[in-house]
């Protein structure tokens, strides 16, 4: 792409962001910037399983729909999937199978038929935006016998660290440095790797999404501090090599692969899903803070992030109220990434209810009762953030004065016709167009380099 291009790109970026500016006081809940990643977590309470009430009406998975349809997610984490244990009055068991549940999403996202009620589905996200889809999709084989996460991408899942898979549904460590071994929970840590394009996007994603246990007896925040303890672990020594460039250096972790597992400068983590667990008012370091920070806070010594530092959790509120809580007085569902890579651009909760009806998205507002959609949904609060990653490195190519993409006789015409001016022919910046310039254009003669 040469300079040209890259300007007129720039240009329609421009354009877009600002008929996307995000302003929900103004009704406009698009990104900022189209190459900004959003990513959103939601416990759905049963809302999406296979005897769910797939048609339009006032349901959960109407408005789990909706609100979907709505937000536009890159990539959305989900748990509480599957579990059919609400809907007694429709035979079938309790819990999906990885298998059925694949099929479940493929009619909340396209519609279809309704195989386990009978009839056709008539709420689905592309009943009400056409144009965006989530077509790849991984439901967890972990489970706790009632529910599982699953993981919906706008982008292709693909081996992005070369360990020869595209993601595991938990993991195993022994116990090592801070972690006191096991895995992800009782749900759990699934993590899928998404190729993100290379056209936008520097690096690409790994994409990961916990279930914790909940209440609070000794027991329970037992269990969930040490899942989040090895899952800090397996991040950081798994993914990022603990700084050592080789994955696993203590040969702590069930490889799931061959290879060496390290990400690329550019490749970010994002984490989150429902951690059950108020990090603002717990009164200790729980997961939020275990995951980001491991056992040290500040420093670079043992943070999950890339570069050894502490990663970032999100401080998401209701834009119009400012309330950070997700699940009645509290904020149990957390999004985490390496912040040395990826920039928050914003940070939300979505409350249905708080939103003016002139100020909320179409696909939410056509509903029959608008401001009941993320109570009707669930018992929790959605969650969702936009980042700003690292775009890609263009190479230069100066000398394709026509932006064809090749130096030949269209730009050499050009530039003999700008002689001994300082346009677009003076591709050396010398002031002027002359005989500097043709050398630069002369040795560039061929196609222009790619990125």
């Amino acid at each position: 792409m040469n300079y040209r291009s890259i300007c007129s790109l720039a240009l329609s970026s421009a354009v877009a962001s600002a008929a996307l500016a995000f302003n929900p006081q103004q009704g406009d809940w698009g990104k900022t910037d189209p190459a900004h990643l959003r990513v959103m977590t939601w416990n759905v309470e049963d809302g999406i399983c296979s005897t769910a009430t797939k048609t339009e009406g006032v349901n959960s998975w109407t408005a789990i729909a909706r609100v979907v349809a709505a937000i536009k997610p890159d990539v959305l984490i989900l748990q509480e999937t599957g579990d059919n244990g609400a809907n007694g009055d429709v035979p079938g068991g309790s819990l999906d199978s990885v298998s059925t549940l694949e099929q479940v999403f493929e009619r909340f996202v396209r519609g279809g038929t309704d195989p386990w009620r009978g009839g056709t589905v008539t709420a689905f996200v592309q009943a009400y935006d056409a144009s965006y889809d989530l077509p790849f999709v991984r439901v967890s084989t972990a489970s706790d016998s009632f529910n599982r996460n699953a993981i919906l991408s706008r982008f292709p899942f693909a081996d992005i660290n070369g360990d020869g898979v595209i993601g595991l549904d938990n993991f195993f460590n022994v116990a090592d440095a801070y972690a006191p071994g096991g895995g992800g929970g009782i749900r759990g840590f699934g993590y899928a790797e998404i190729d993100l394009p290379d056209e936008i996007y520097a690096g690409d994603l790994v994409i990961g999404n916990s279930h914790l246990k909940a209440f609070s007896d000794p027991s329970d925040l037992a269990e969930r501090l040490t899942a989040a303890q090895n899952i800090a672990y397996l991040i950081d020594y798994y993914f990022n090599g603990a700084r050592t460039g080789m994955s696993d250096p203590n040969d702590a972790i069930f490889s799931p692969g061959a290879a060496d597992g390290v990400l690329g400068e550019h490749d970010i983590f994002v984490w989150g899903g429902d951690w059950n667990e108020d990090e603002a008012t717990n009164g200790r370091r729980g997961p939020a803070l275990w995951m980001t920070q491991a056992a040290v806070e500040g420093g670079t010594s043992d943070g999950p992030d890339r570069d050894g530092t502490d990663a970032a959790y999100d401080n998401a509120s209701d834009p119009f109220t400012g309330n950070t809580d997700t699940r009645g007085g509290s904020k149990l569902d957390y999004l985490a990434w390496f912040d040395s890579v990826g920039t928050s651009i914003h940070e939300v909760v979505l409350y249905a209810n708080t939103i003016p009806l002139a100020n909320m998205p179409t696909e939410m507002a056509s509903f029959a009762l608008p401001t009941f959609l993320t109570s009707l949904a669930s018992d929790h609060q959605p969650v969702f953030i936009d980042l700003e990653l690292p775009a890609p490195t263009v190479a230069p190519c100066p000398a394709d004065l026509n932006g064809d993409g090749e130096v030949g006789p269209g730009d050499l015409a050009i530039l003999v016709g700008q002689w001994g001016s300082d346009d677009i022919g003076d591709i050396d910046g010398s002031g002027d167009t002359g005989p500097g310039d043709l050398a630069v254009l002369i040795g560039s003669w061929g196609p222009c380099p790619t990125p």
